[in-house]
């Protein structure tokens, strides 16, 4: 039996020693490798056979991490996947498990972590990693405290007030009044500590309620 794997990575010299070492394990064959999602998404265009496992780089240019797992969730719900990175910040480790990965690996870790990894995601579909032993049920918890601190209106202001709308073309979208549209960004306002709409908007990305 071999285990078909696929990596996508923008950074091409590293993708390509990982696609090397991951030959070096008995019963692993790496299918693919993409420097983005769009990259991966034409590629899979041509290949006769998909991977059983996809590791996913978080940050990359054009299709990112966590978009190129969601389309990966969507179009091939029994691939696998696998968040590689060297950010562990928490919202990232959070969108990239809730966006469908089974676990998610530091790029500096052994071979021999790496080996076992793929051995425990192909057969339990799930792997025990360090940031899900140590800190993954922690950041949950935070994360879903933040999200609670907001109501899903206040949520869907700070969405809309993250654009170029005006705060009268809101209003209008959410079908409310401009006072109830001022009341919302006045609590909002008091709950992140800040003074502006562009405070706003920098805090909703820190606290990962925005997304760039």
């Amino acid at each position: 039996m071999t285990i078909r794997v696929g990596i996508v990575d923008d950074h091409q010299l590293f993708a390509k020693s990982l696609a090397t070492l991951i030959e070096t394990f008995e019963g692993f064959k790496v299918m693919v490798v993409a420097i983005n999602g769009d990259d991966l998404i034409e590629k899979f265009k041509t290949l006769k056979k998909l991977p059983d496992i996809m590791l996913v780089d978080v940050e990359m240019p054009v299709m990112d991490g966590m978009e190129t797992a969601q389309w990966l969730r969507r179009n091939h719900p029994s691939i696998r996947l696998v968040a590689l990175s060297m950010n562990h910040k928490e919202h990232i480790v959070i969108n990239m498990i809730r966006s469908g990965c089974c676990t998610y690996l530091i790029k500096d870790i052994s071979p021999d972590v790496l080996h076992e990894a793929l051995g425990e995601v192909y057969q339990n579909n799930y792997y025990n990693s360090d940031i899900h032993r140590n800190s993954l049920g922690k950041l949950m918890v935070q994360f879903e405290n933040v999200m609670g601190n907001f109501s899903e209106k206040e949520i869907e202001f700070l969405r809309l007030a993250s654009t170029e709308l005006t705060y009268r073309e809101i209003a209008d979208i959410m079908n409310m009044s401009e006072r109830t549209i001022d009341g919302y960004r006045q609590s909002i306002f008091e709950k992140m500590k800040v003074q502006s709409r562009t405070g706003m908007v920098l805090e909703g990305i820190r606290l990962g309620l925005l997304k760039l």
